[in-house]
This record gives structure tokens, C-alpha cells and sequence, in this order.
């Protein structure tokens, strides 16, 4: 029952991480240069938020968050610092997921460092927000109960007790 209860939990946990990440990557991309927010209407940018949000919602950042999950939760790992590196990992593999990768050269084409930097920042910020909500009891699923303390014995009755001076 605890499982089902911590899974609950994951999901939750990554449900919020990608709202941090998207709205991270959002006003990255759509405010680049916070010098003149006057930009009139946003309404097209609705397509941007729905793409986005398929995008960390869907299998580019699912698997890769994960696996940093089931790693965390299955090792006890509650630091801080584990959550941010797999968050910025996971931020990174979303990025280099959606560019096309040359097998003949071994490289990846078009890589602009500027929106790598924008997806590893979001996926760091993704893995902290992870850690507040799920990351900090990894694995405490599976402690067992703790054992309760056994009742006080039950008082002795008048006539047996000893006399007292």
C-alpha cells in the first residue's frame, strides 16, 4: 500500500517539476531580453504552451526523469545535489532528443548553446522541485514499520500491593 501511495507521490512530484520547467523555458524563449515587457498580444503564443507542455509532459522528459527515479528511489538517495545533476541531465537528453544527431561525424547538427543552456537550467530547476516534494523520503517506502511500544502494564490492585510505612 505504500508503494501505490509513493508512486502517487512521483507522479505528482513530476507533474510540478514540469510545470517549473516549462514556465522556465517559456519565459526564456518568449521574453529573451526582459528589458521591454510592452509586447502586446501573446494569443499565438499559445501554440508555444501547448507544444512545450507536450514536450515535458510526453516521453522526451518522462523516461530520462524517470530513470533518475527509479535509481533515487531504489538506492536511498535524498541528496539535493543527485536530484539537480539528473535534472540537468534530463534537461540536456530533452534538448539533444529534439536535434537531428550525424552518426557519420558523430555529432549532433545545429546545437545552439544558448537553448541547451536554457533546457539543463529548467531541468535543474525541474529536479529541485522534484526533490521538495518526492526526493527527500526516497525509498522510505520501504522501511519497515516501526515497531510500537508495548502498553504499560495495567496497575497492581490495592490488596496486593505492599504495605507502605
Amino acid at each position: 500500500m505504500a508503494l501505490i501511495g509513493r508512486l502517487f507521490v512521483i507522479l505528482f512530484a513530476f507533474l510540478a517539476a514540469c510545470l517549473v520547467a516549462g514556465m522556465i523555458v517559456l519565459g526564456a524563449v518568449l521574453f529573451p531580453e526582459f528589458t521591454d515587457l510592452g509586447i502586446g498580444q501573446i494569443d499565438p503564443a499559445i501554440n508555444v504552451v501547448i507544444g512545450l507542455g507536450f514536450i515535458f509532459i510526453s516521453g522526451f522528459a518522462l523516461i530520462p526523469a524517470m530513470i533518475v527515479a527509479a535509481i533515487t528511489e531504489a538506492f536511498y538517495i535524498r541528496s539535493v545535489l543527485a536530484y539537480a545533476v539528473g535534472g540537468a541531465l534530463a534537461g540536456a537528453a530533452c534538448y539533444l532528443g529534439l536535434i537531428p544527431f550525424d552518426p557519420e561525424t558523430m555529432r549532433f547538427d545545429g546545437i545552439v548553446r544558448r537553448h541547451l543552456e536554457i533546457m539543463t537550467g529548467a531541468g535543474i530547476l525541474a529536479g529541485l522541485v522534484y526533490w521538495m516534494i518526492a526526493g527527500r523520503n526516497a525509498g522510505a517506502w520501504r522501511a519497515p514499520p516501526r515497531p510500537q511500544r508495548p502498553p504499560p502494564p495495567p496497575p497492581v490492585p490495592s490488596n496486593l500491593r505492599p504495605p507502605s510505612l
